[in-house]
Order: structure tokens, then C-alpha cells, then sequence
């Protein structure tokens, strides 16, 4: 991966979704007009703590968001989210 340059607010994060399934686990393709978004990926970049919440989140976490989280960025031909870390159900 390409290293961004920018910064992200603080109580910010950018996350790169993981790519959707393509096939069941029976070895059914999945069309794309029926794939699933994504829930989870991996922690790109980290604002800074907020006056009155730190940042608990740190760059490689994979973590586990809302179906609707975040806002669809694309940076150089990739897809980001970029999202407040309280719209992080998991770190995993």
C-alpha cells in the first residue's frame, strides 16, 4: 500500500474494508449486484484524541463497524472509510 499522506481529525479513523465474498462456502457465486458491504477492515490512520476521549484505537487493528458507518472516500483508486472510532462495534 501506498503511504497517504494527510492527517484525519481528531476521534477520527480511516479504515480499508476488507473485499466482500465472492463465493459461498458451497462455491456458489455471489453476483455483485447481491454482495454485501463489508463490516470490517483494517485501521489505515488515527486522528488525534479528542479533548474529552482518547483514541483507543492504533494503525493494523482490524475492527468491526455498522453496516451504514463512515463515509465512502476514494484516495488514489482505493476505497477508505473514514469514521468516528465510536462507530466501531469490535477490535479485533
Amino acid at each position: 500500500m501506498a503511504e497517504l499522506k494527510g492527517r484525519i481529525l481528531a476521534g477520527k479513523i480511516l479504515v480499508k474494508p476488507q473485499e466482500a465474498e465472492t463465493k459461498t462456502s458451497s462455491g456458489i457465486i455471489i453476483p455483485d449486484s447481491a454482495k454485501e458491504k463489508p463490516q470490517v477492515g483494517s485501521v489505515v490512520l488515527v486522528g488525534a484524541d479528542k479533548k474529552d476521549e482518547p483514541m483507543e484505537l492504533k494503525i493494523g487493528d482490524v475492527v468491526f463497524y455498522g453496516k451504514y458507518s463512515g463515509t465512502e472516500l476514494n484516495i488514489d483508486g482505493t476505497d477508505y472509510l473514514l469514521m468516528s472510532q465510536n462507530d466501531v462495534l469490535f477490535i479485533n
